[in-house]
């Protein structure tokens, strides 16, 4: 294992240390149950039945120094993990950190780390060029190693070398894939605002990018699983959401299409990635509603993450997703709560 600055290493070992395997056991089989649909209630809030302070001083970090550094991204993943611990119901969980513009940054889109003073995670600047899709498809799969591919294969080397060298920390802290977002999203990213006018009048094109950025993805994501093998039972996302399958996909950019484009352009790649992965969730932010239907269609969708609840017609959600067994995932408990008179057929997970 690489060698470790003393405070890394005092933070791992805190964390050895305070990881209570019966405590984890339990929660683990909480969220079984949950996922399963034999949880009780019709609200589900994961607990932990014990919490430990953190033995060791917790630093503040900048996530631009995150990014700049292996060691300093392992030590923010992983303070978060002490917190965890400390407080609440949240999965013991760390990522490759590199935020949602990853796969656009291997196509060659240029890396755009924020302000410093924002502490927010990067983004890529689009091409805003139709021409330069073309060149893009006509280079065919990109180098997983550009952009920030190098960063975070090395990222996920270094932890690979932690949890095989702390044995509860392997066993209890879930290593989550990194944040792919999903075709659209990347293909939105990369084409910029033209992409939407393509879809009407280079619909041949728009296809091409997207079938290009799918075998990109599982090229990327299976070189990912060559180090963090998982199956489909049970997977973490975030600190606070758990689920069946391997994958979580993001399509943000959808709440832009009518329900056909969605259709057209977004449902037949999704499927190929859930498929391939034994399934997984789709998370979106803003509207949705409009195309909830076409979503939860998918086979192997096992649970949809939205947020702003407020600006969905949630009873056309309620009847999409939990009503059909699809559960809701992370959902705002305040909104959860307003709605329980409705009932959720046990489908409904609230944020610890």
């Amino acid at each position: 294992m690489m060698k470790l600055r003393k405070e890394t290493a005092a933070l791992l070992e805190d964390i050895e240390r305070r990881i209570d395997p019966e405590t984890e056991d339990a929660l683990d089989e909480s969220w079984l149950r949950f996922l399963s649909g034999t949880w009780e209630e019709d609200i589900f809030r994961p607990v932990r039945g014990r919490h430990t302070p953190p033995g060791t001083p917790l630093p503040g970090i900048n996530i631009n120094d995150a990014l700049a550094d292996y060691e300093t991204m392992i030590t923010s993943e992983m303070t978060g993990v002490s917190h965890c611990l400390a407080n609440g119901g949240s999965n013991l969980a760390v990522r490759a950190n590199y935020g949602s513009a990853i796969l656009a940054t291997v196509f060659g889109a240029e890396i755009f780390e924020m302000p410093r003073h924002t502490n927010t995670l990067p983004t890529a600047r689009s091409f805003n060029s139709t021409d330069k899709m073309r060149e893009l498809l006509e280079k065919g799969a990109p180098d997983l190693n550009a952009g920030f591919g190098a960063r975070v294969f090395r990222c996920g080397e270094i932890l690979r070398e932690i949890v095989e060298a702390y044995p509860k920390l392997g066993r209890y802290v879930y290593v989550y894939h990194p944040d792919l977002q999903g075709p659209l999203d990347i293909c939105e990213l990369l084409w910029g605002q033209d992409m939407f006018y393509a879809m009407y009048d280079e619909p041949e094109l728009v296809h091409a990018a997207m079938n290009l950025i799918t075998e990109t993805y599982i090229r990327f994501m299976d070189k990912w699983f060559a180090l963090f093998p998982c199956g489909a039972e049970m997977n973490a996302h975030w600190s606070h959401i758990r689920h069946k399958g391997r994958i979580a996909l993001r399509c943000d950019s959808a709440m832009n299409l009518s329900p056909e484009l969605y259709e057209e352009f977004a449902v037949p790649y999704d499927r190929i990635l859930l498929e391939r992965y034994g399934g997984g969730i789709m998370h979106f932010c803003g509207r949705g509603d409009h195309y909830i239907a076409h979503l939860c269609a998918q086979p192997m969708l096992t649970g949809v993450n939205m947020s702003q609840p407020h600006l969905n017609n949630m009873e056309v959600i309620y009847r999409n997703t939990v009503d059909r067994g699809i559960p809701l995932l992370g959902f705002p408990p305040d909104r959860a709560q307003a709605d329980a008179r409705r009932g959720f057929r046990h489908r409904m997970q609230v944020s610890p």
